[in-house]
């Protein structure tokens, strides 16, 4: 936006031809000297109209839009009838209407995902918007002058003279958690715009960012069960209907648990045909939950798509590196994008069940850090040198040493420790300069504030709201994102409706975790739909035998990679640390197949991005 530079069509055109795979269908550039917009299109709703950027009646405001507004039936409704003029079909006209009726508060009116540019040549004003949950990704560059946007990382750095210096912090997020945290990338000067938040900027000025929806725990203990679970079917129900909206074949991912089954159920349920269904399997039985995806399809009788994933699938990994254009240590990335790769043969949008462990309280942890909350009464500063001193002593690989890490941690934020690579591991795997800057304020600290900023001292939504504002948007949304936009697939989620939120805070912790039962309201309100075996199987998750496949069939591959090889990823690490880990995960001592995915990721990014 420096007002006497103005914009390069062919470097805009650079910046959008490198996501061609997010929008094949069709592409559009607005510039106007210094304000340069450019856009691909997956086409989903009014496939002939739907060009952008998009303006209103004269041309004034300007709109680059990427996602779906599920409410904008009726919200073009009330704007025609408030006397505005369209010219297409599509949801994204109706927020360019939005903003000319309401201003910035458009966002306040939107059901779906999104994130959205707006060009305002009557103030001279961008703003920029981020769906609730974060589905939609957002990044921006703003070095004083120049301020740069992109659905993926890679159209800002396709400007060479952008600033590719390495977030430490971020680095340290991601040997920590696995990925990047919800507001910095990798690199020092590219941001993410945060979930439910907006942008606005205006030449000569420093960017403006607000929150505009906050996640709210208001329990009601006035309702009985039955009445959250009909709640609980209409609103979902609501929300499936809405997001089966489309121009273009759809279908959905479905795993075989409560989740995505719930979600198939009821999009059969409001369904005239067989709804298409598809699913990932593995030969090692663990990890397989085929058996259960073809229960849930014979039972709605779907038009049902499964694929095996072999060991050699982990050669993707260099594609991988590009496609998330930062590390990303989710190894579920590989049947992700197997998933998401070959539904697009059939359909060109699918449903998914995301969401309804963090809004439902359906993971293992919680259950445990519960445990470590409510019997642990101790002070912390006992607990940090008592269970401290104790978890130093114990070996690697002894039983209980993870457990006498989090006891020796503060009792209220306990769950931000949960990570890949803990504290005391980090400080032995960073060479000691590096380890030296991050020791102060090390990924755990910033997760911690996630609690402290709270509106309740309910533990059980703490860590829910833990999971929204960090594993949902950083890990899950973001590899379903990057793998299924790849292959020009949209994947929608409509767990992850406000509607549905705004009900979810509002359900009392105690039915979300009921003694021991995770998830048990939603359970018991989709008993209706689902076979019991749907309902009664132990969760898997979307895992990948890593530990299998790591200690037979890549054995030698992680060996040349992580101990013959002098690559970057020494500059940042202790080769004898990692070489150690190795030796400890192959004689069994413990699993590490997470850290070497870890390290193998990072590696190859490195590597492909020259550092």
């Amino acid at each position: 936006m420096d007002p006497s530079r103005p914009i390069d069509r062919q470097e805009l055109k650079g910046m959008t031809d490198v996501i061609t795979r997010r929008g094949p269908d069709d592409e559009g550039y607005f510039v106007d000297k210094n304000i340069g917009l450019g856009f691909r299109r997956l086409s989903i709703i009014d496939l002939h109209t739907g060009h952008q950027p998009l303006s209103n009646e004269d041309d004034s405001i300007w709109i680059v839009f990427n996602g779906e507004i599920y409410n904008y039936p009726e919200l073009r409704k009330d704007l025609i009838k408030r006397g505005h003029v369209f010219k297409t079909k599509t949801d994204t006209e109706t927020i360019v209407h939005l903003y000319e009726e309401y201003g910035v508060d458009c966002v306040s009116h939107l059901r779906g995902m999104f994130a959205f540019v707006i060009w305002d040549s009557r103030t001279d004003k961008l703003f920029c918007a981020r769906d609730h949950f974060g589905i939609k990704p957002f990044f921006y560059y703003f070095d004083g002058q120049k301020f740069l946007f992109g659905s993926e990382i890679k159209s800002i750095v396709s400007d060479r003279s952008t600033d590719r210096t390495i977030s430490m912090r971020a680095l340290d997020n991601y040997l920590a958690f696995g990925c990047t945290p919800e507001d910095l990338s990798i690199y020092e000067n590219i941001k993410k715009l945060k979930p439910a938040h907006t942008l606005e900027l205006k030449i000569g000025q420093k960017p403006i960012i607000r929150q505009y929806w906050k996640k709210v725990y208001k329990p009601d203990y006035s309702k009985t069960e039955e009445e959250w679970c009909e709640l609980i079917d209409h609103t979902l129900a609501d929300s499936v209907k809405r997001q089966m909206v489309s121009d273009v074949p759809l279908g959905a991912f479905l795993s075989g648990g409560i989740d995505s089954s719930s979600v198939v159920a009821l999009m059969a349920k409001q369904s005239e045909q067989p709804i298409k269904t598809f699913s990932i399997g593995f030969k090692e039985k663990a990890f397989n939950e085929l058996p259960f995806a073809r229960e849930m399809a014979k039972f709605y009788g779907t038009e049902h798509h499964e694929q095996i994933i072999e060991p050699e699938s982990v050669s993707i990994l260099p594609k991988l590196v590009g496609i998330y254009d930062e590390p990303f240590a989710d190894s579920s990335a590989i049947p992700t994008y197997y998933v998401s790769k070959f539904a697009r043969e059939h359909v060109t949008v699918a449903l998914s069940g995301d969401g309804g462990d963090e809004l439902f309280a359906g993971y293992h942890k919680y259950n445990k850090f519960k445990k470590f909350h409510a019997y642990n009464m101790m002070p912390d500063a006992f607990n940090r040198v008592f269970w401290g001193g104790i978890h130093h002593l114990m070996p690697i690989g002894m039983t209980g040493k993870g457990t006498t890490y989090y006891l020796s941690k503060p009792r209220q934020t306990s769950l931000a420790y949960h990570a890949l690579w803990q504290f005391t591991d980090r400080a032995k795997l960073y060479r000691n300069n590096i380890w030296n800057d991050l020791r102060e304020m090390p990924a755990e600290k910033e997760r911690e504030k996630i609690f402290h900023r709270s509106n309740t001292e309910d533990f059980v939504f703490n860590m829910q709201q833990m999971d929204l504002h960090t594993f949902l948007v950083d890990d899950i949304l973001t590899k379903v994102d990057r793998v299924s936009m790849y292959h020009s697939l949209e994947v929608r989620v409509p767990i992850l409706d406000p509607k549905v939120a705004d009900l979810s805070f509002s359900i009392p912790s105690n039915l979300k975790l009921k003694g021991t039962q995770k998830k048990y309201i939603f359970k018991k309100a989709m008993e209706r739909h689902l076979p019991p075996p749907i309902l009664s199987h132990r969760k898997q998750g979307f895992g990948v035998p890593l530990q299998l496949w790591f200690k037979k069939d890549l054995k030698e591959y992680i060996h040349d990679k992580l101990i013959l090889t002098d690559g970057p990823l020494f500059n940042f690490v202790n080769r004898d640390f990692v070489a150690k880990i190795i030796k400890e995960h192959n004689r069994g001592q413990r699993n590490f197949n997470m850290r070497i995915w870890s390290l193998l990721f990072l590696d190859e990014w490195l590597m492909q991005n020259n550092f």
